[in-house]
């Protein structure tokens, strides 16, 4: 009987645990189409990022471009004045234009000493301290300030001590009362005596 049997058979390889698992036909077809998809896309987003890049680049290449050229058109003040004529050396250049002259303060005088009057003169019994009442009229055409000096000197003549009376605006041919007060004490006798005026037109 033994030599009848069939002869056994063959022997299959076993698998190994270690290998992957076999891929089916349908599924390696996809796989490269991925492939070729993400490597398609990949190109498209380089040439994107590159167009950007020289984009970016040429517009900063405009922005830092040169200055233009600068214009041989005559320089024109941004302020609008005028331009500065220079006057030849020696010559004035105020010369020939109207100055209007400010009005000067009349020096003492006799036209400015007649406008005062020493109405009193007189000694305070307390403090011994004289002052000159004065009036004050104003000679002039025009509105005018004074200042009026007053001297108070001893039976000799010698000066003991000085006052100073002011007024202001005073109108033409108007008049006003001021005092010219002394400082320090004086002997009785002391006479008054207006030493200089001032007469300033406004």
């Amino acid at each position: 009987m033994s030599d009848n049997l069939p002869p056994p058979p063959p022997e299959q390889p076993q698998p190994s645990p270690w290998a992957p698992p076999a891929t089916p036909p349908g599924k390696q077809q996809r796989t490269g189409l991925i492939v070729s998809l993400a490597v398609g896309g990949g190109l498209v987003v380089a040439g994107a990022l590159v167009a950007l890049v020289y984009s970016l680049l040429d517009s900063v290449s405009d922005s830092i471009a040169l200055p233009p050229a600068r214009s041989d058109a005559p320089y024109s003040d941004p302020y609008g004045e005028e331009p500065y004529d220079e006057q030849p050396y020696g010559e004035d250049p105020m010369e020939g234009e109207p100055v209007e002259e400010e009005p000067e303060p009349v020096a003492s005088g006799p036209a400015a000493e007649r406008d005062v009057t020493i109405t009193k003169c007189a000694r305070d019994s307390l403090i011994g301290w004289q002052h000159a009442d004065l009036t004050i009229v104003n000679g002039s055409r025009s509105p005018a300030g004074y200042v009026v000096f007053v001297e108070f000197l001893d039976a000799k003549g010698a000066v003991l001590t000085d006052g100073i009376a002011t007024t202001d605006d005073l109108a033409p041919g108007a008049s006003v009362k001021v005092k010219a007060q002394g400082v320090g004490e004086v002997p009785t006798g002391t006479t008054c005596r207006v030493k200089q005026v001032t007469r300033d037109p406004m």
